[in-house]
């Protein structure tokens, strides 16, 4: 810049100046741009250029202190409770070894693509949900603010399972186990046990009467559980000191919370393979069921869990990779978070099933013990002859075997009255088929299977230790869902506002410490996020591949990224994941408009499980939550397609400051000075992303522009990399 010039004179007096972008561009020699950063401020109205340089530039933005930690932290947020009793459950339910080909296939054409589409635009754009989809497309920033709302539903529910991880963490520290046998009431001098774990089983008893002290219904509060309360104020604790300080104390917390679980996992899998039945247990795992594979159910449950496993559209992805420098390869990213993702799940079914299958071999025997009581009381009362039973039975050491053989001669003899003796047929696959999942797999069905084992307290303290780390690694994820966006778009403060949500959600959550909270639980899992997600991502996917445009994106990730990504990804983000999306969307809203919505209430009377439906009034908040959760998408569409909120989009105006370039939204409505800048009309303004090159799509080049101008027609050279504002 001239040495005399207006502009220079007044900036060493140190006076701030603010320049028409004509006469800022009509000056030939060109601001070092070295010294120079250009940034956008997110206000309507424009703010002071400190405090947008102060916001908005990207050296003052934390970062991961190696890619390590971010690695761990997005593994963290996508490996959580779903993949050890959701994933097991859903594979054994759809076919076994065969659904892992519907997961595959949708792992590859929704998740992977879907998941590097959210990883690509938080590092680009380097700000929370909000700011990123309002950068994208304006209209479309509802997406972002729906996206916090869903990560609120689901922090407020999540957090109360570690609460529940944590009270049995705490009871595990005693021997014998306290849920390994019925507890013994004294009625006098008679001693009689619990009828109610009587007539169901000491882990079932401890579960809901012990930890949860459940109610008969939804519509029962039964007050606080205080245990429980205390146990969710304990979880709300510790995540809250893990996030306090944003990136720089949950990165320190994912080296233990991400990597502990797989340790754990290793040993859960090499004791339970030393178990006897274990190998029966992955056996009857893996058997491919195939005529399972043209079940669109199965289709349906594989992409609703390929989504949900890989966290899409919570933000919590777009907040962590928000931390990232702007060369760094999301395009592996993706791909590795996936495949550990998928790996875990696996490794976790193993495990699932190796301990399963010793427990169907335990309870199996009982029955035989329980079952041939009864045969010998009948050769007892002469109901039954003894002629019936083979010579070569010992009833004193009986097995499996012999049991199955005298049971099918006596119902072939007694067939007319076979059904009158109540015996059981005592099969091990019976035991293996009874689906387990959620709550009752890891507090009822492995509670019960590590009670067999040797040094059992040792192993159900790192089984639930194991929960809780897996449930802080998805809770640091859903925080930054929130808490990143917020932050950046609104400039709070960070400690402060992390605590006051912290604070907040304990509140709110004491609907599920009731003693009906549970069924709040699972009112909340099933229904505040499934809907409302598939919405948010279809969205997204529609917002970057249809609205903004898919040559655009790629041309900008290859600029980002150093190199083109397949071409793969152009057609997946452009038609087939959205289709998926779409169909998916579809069958959740038949599925929910078909099934009735329920829950699985403990009848205490009884002692059994009853499907009840939700009462008018729990359909009310049901539905309140799903429209809740999707309303600021409509809402932001209206309000900026009627120009009631300013989106600052139209406006530019440009002011420097001691070797500083800032771009203010303000109330500058020159159509000329937007073309200086963009050597355009303002209808074709490009997007604020680098158009160094052209992408042309697949099979299209991406030559430079002749005479190696990368700034334009001007080369005014302010440009700079580092934010994704500094390379308008």
């Amino acid at each position: 810049m001239p040495k005399h010039s207006k502009v220079t004179q007044r900036e060493h007096s140190g006076e701030h100046v603010t320049e028409s972008v004509a006469d800022l561009l009509a000056l030939e020699e060109p601001v070092d741009y070295k010294q120079s950063v250009l940034n956008v401020a997110g206000g309507p109205g424009g703010k002071p250029a400190a405090a947008a340089e102060e916001e908005l530039d990207a050296e003052d933005r934390p970062a991961w202190n190696s890619k390590l930690q971010y690695i761990l932290a997005q593994i963290g947020f996508s490996v959580g409770l779903g993949n050890i009793w959701r994933f097991p459950y859903l594979c054994q339910k759809n076919g076994g070894g065969a659904y892992l080909v519907p997961y595959l296939v949708l792992l590859i054409i929704i998740g992977i693509p879907l998941f590097f589409l959210e990883l690509a635009v938080g590092q680009r754009i380097r700000r929370g949900s909000i700011g990123v989809w309002h950068y994208v497309c304006p209209r479309l920033g509802g997406i972002g603010f729906s996206s916090c709302i869903v990560c609120l539903f689901v922090g407020l529910y999540y957090n109360v399972i570690i609460g529940w991880s944590i009270f049995y963490f705490f009871k595990s520290f005693q021997y014998p186990l306290p849920w390994s046998e019925c507890p013994v009431v004294r009625n006098g001098t008679v001693a009689v046990v619990e009828a109610e774990c009587e007539k169901s089983s000491a882990t079932t008893y401890f579960w809901y009467r012990e930890a949860l002290d459940i109610s008969n219904s939804i519509s029962e509060s039964g007050g606080l559980n205080w245990k429980m309360t205390l146990c969710l104020l304990m979880a709300w604790t510790i995540v809250g000191m893990a996030v306090v300080k944003g990136i720089q104390s949950s990165g320190k917390v994912m080296y233990f919370s991400s990597l502990f679980p797989y340790v754990v996992l290793a040993c859960f899998l090499v004791r339970g393979l030393l178990l006897r039945g274990a190998v029966d247990g992955i056996l009857h795992m893996f058997t491919p069921k195939l005529d399972k594979m043209l079940d669109p159910q199965v289709w349906r449950e594989a992409a609703t869990q390929v989504f949900f496993a890989l966290g899409l559209g919570f933000g919590g992805v777009i907040a962590f990779s928000s931390y990232n420098k702007q060369d760094n390869n999301c395009h592996f990213d993706a791909a590795l978070v996936a495949l550990i993702n998928f790996f875990t799940s696996v490794l976790a079914t193993l495990v699932v099933f190796a301990v399963l299958g010793f427990k169907a071999n335990i309870m199996n025997e009982k029955c035989v013990v329980e079952n041939a009581e009864k045969i010998l009381g009948y050769l007892h009362s002469n109901v039954l002859s003894q002629d019936l039973i083979p010579p070569h039975v010992n009833f004193s050491h009986l097995t499996t075997q012999d049991y199955a053989e005298m049971y099918k001669v006596i119902m072939t003899v007694k067939e007319d009255r076979f059904s009158a003796l109540g015996l059981d047929p005592c099969q091990l696959e019976d035991e293996l088929d009874k689906s387990v999942q959620g709550t009752g797999l890891a507090f009822i069905a492995f509670t019960e299977a590590m009670t067999h084992f040797p040094a059992s307290p040792f192993w159900s303290v790192m089984f639930f230790l194991m929960l809780i780390n897996l449930g802080l690694g998805s809770m640091i994820g859903t925080m930054a869902g929130i808490t990143t966006p917020i932050i950046d778009t609104f400039k709070v403060p960070k400690e402060m506002f992390t605590v006051g949500c912290c604070v907040f959600a304990f509140f709110v959550g004491l609907l599920f410490v009731q003693r009906s909270g549970n069924y709040f639980v699972t009112m909340f899992d099933d229904y505040s996020a499934t809907l409302p997600l598939t919405v948010i991502v279809i969205l997204e996917n529609i917002a970057v591949a249809w609205v903004y445009g898919t040559k655009k994106f790629m041309q900008e990730l290859t600029e980002m990224l150093g190199f083109r990504p397949y071409r793969f990804y152009f057609y997946m983000w452009k038609f087939v994941s959205p289709l998926c999306m779409a169909v998916l969307t579809t069958a959740s809203v038949i599925q929910l408009a078909v099934t009735p919505p329920g829950y699985s209430a403990w009848i205490r009377e009884e002692a059994a499980e009853r499907y009840l439906y939700f009462p008018d009034w729990a359909m009310a908040l049901l539905i309140l939550l799903i429209v809740l959760a999707t309303l600021p998408i409509p809402v932001v569409f209206v309000l900026r397609h009627f120009h009631l909120l300013a989106d600052g989009s139209n406006t530019l105006s440009v002011s420097y400051k001691k070797g500083r370039m800032m771009k203010d939204i303000s109330n500058l409505e020159e159509n000329d000075e937007t073309r200086f800048i963009l050597s355009k009309v303002p209808s074709e303004a490009p997007s604020p992303m680098p158009t160094h090159r052209s992408y042309l799509g697949p099979g299209g080049t991406s030559p430079l522009e002749p005479g190696g101008n990368p700034n334009g027609r001007y080369g005014s050279g302010y440009l700079l990399a580092g934010t994704p504002e500094s390379e308008l």
